[in-house]
């Protein structure tokens, strides 16, 4: 029987673990910042309440999915969550620990994302090609969007008025308001999986199979090529003001920016890593210029980009993170790794 280390780093002082079955497949706030979710590979989902922050024991776990949990996102409800499963369903997880099964697919439900501002809020879920885009409720379809491969990762604009679908040979970019009618296509050869979109909604980018980021610049729909990456990519974010984005991939964080013309012909900044271990997990705080990192020793950092200042959340521990977030107050942060380690760390009193 392998020996579990203790973390170490801020979460001894300011935050609390808790060992759970099964790998962390994702970890999100809630909208209100009142909770934490993570998802586990056996289908359970772990909630966590702001004011039990320091006491794990009390952590609900909830059996939402029969198999793997694969996608998770907030609810448009502010105090709600969204998970989908290998078992081809789309379920609302409430504070209470209620189950409502949204919908059910033949295929995995394997990517969810909301939008929520003062006019509208919309639930979009993929399965296999199609991705359903849902009303506030989720309990209504109002379009279902058809894609030529797989689904690989998708995205709402900031306003919500469009959402960008990557799949094979690229990215299909949609009116979300409009009943019909074909989406643009931003094309590039290959396999396009995780993507983000720019803050001003000024670019979108891939992690592309073949170990490369590709990104459009959604004005005049050049192309965008950051390569040099070791492994494949799996983990991107862009900062608050879209001065950079972040990326995993190597053995130390990669931040490219996209100031005036963006990435092309500029090398990327480099910010120290955790020893030789490959980034696996990188999050961005929702109003300041500082990252979040894991990698693949479990070691999980804070970083200011400006300054190069590291903080140490945790120190290297048990396995490889695969879950990382912020609260959307920038006040929480959650981790998980693959041998079923969650922590959660109060930022609101760190210096």
């Amino acid at each position: 029987m392998s020996t579990v280390t203790a973390p170490r780093g801020l979460i001894e002082k300011r935050g609390a673990h808790r060992r759970v079955e099964g790998e962390i497949t994702a970890c999100a706030a809630s909208r209100d910042s009142s909770r934490f979710a993570f998802t586990t590979a056996e289908g359970d989902v772990i909630v966590a309440h702001r004011e039990d922050l320091h006491t794990p024991q009390s952590w609900s776990s909830v059996a939402v999915h029969d198999g793997p949990a694969l996608a998770l996102c907030a609810d448009t409800l502010a105090d709600s969550f969204l998970t989908g499963g290998d078992d081809g369903r789309l379920c609302r997880l409430d504070p209470t620990g209620e189950i409502e099964e949204l919908g059910k697919s033949r295929r995995w439900v394997e990517h969810i994302c909301t939008h929520v501002d003062a006019k509208s809020a919309m639930i979009a879920a993929s399965s296999g090609k199609e991705v359903e885009l849902r009303d506030a409720t989720g309990r209504t379809i109002i379009r279902t969007l058809e894609h030529p491969s797989t689904v690989g990762g998708m995205v709402f604009d900031p306003k919500g008025k469009r959402i960008a679908v990557s799949h094979y040979n690229g990215v299909s970019l949609w009116f979300t308001q409009s009943k019909d009618g074909s989406p643009r296509l931003l094309e590039w050869k290959g396999s396009h999986l995780g993507i983000v979109m720019h803050p001003g909604a000024e670019a979108v980018v891939t992690a592309m199979q073949d170990n490369d980021l590709h990104g459009w610049r959604l004005a005049d729909g050049h192309n965008m090529r950051m390569s040099g990456y070791p492994t494949k990519v799996r983990s991107m974010a862009f900062s608050h003001n879209g001065k950079w984005l972040a990326t995993g991939g190597a053995d130390v964080v990669v931040l490219w920016s996209f100031v005036g013309n963006g990435p092309m012909g500029k090398p990327p900044t480099e910010l120290p890593g955790a020893g030789g271990a490959l980034c696996t997990r990188v999050a961005t705080h929702p109003t300041q210029d500082v990252l979040a990192a894991g990698f693949a020793d479990g070691t999980v950092l804070m970083l200011e980009p400006a300054s190069q200042r590291v903080l140490p959340i945790c120190l290297a521990q048990n396995g490889a993170v695969t879950a990382l977030a912020y609260s959307p107050d920038g006040c929480m942060l959650g981790f998980g790794t693959e041998d079923g380690t969650i922590g959660l760390v109060d930022l609101a009193s760190a210096g």
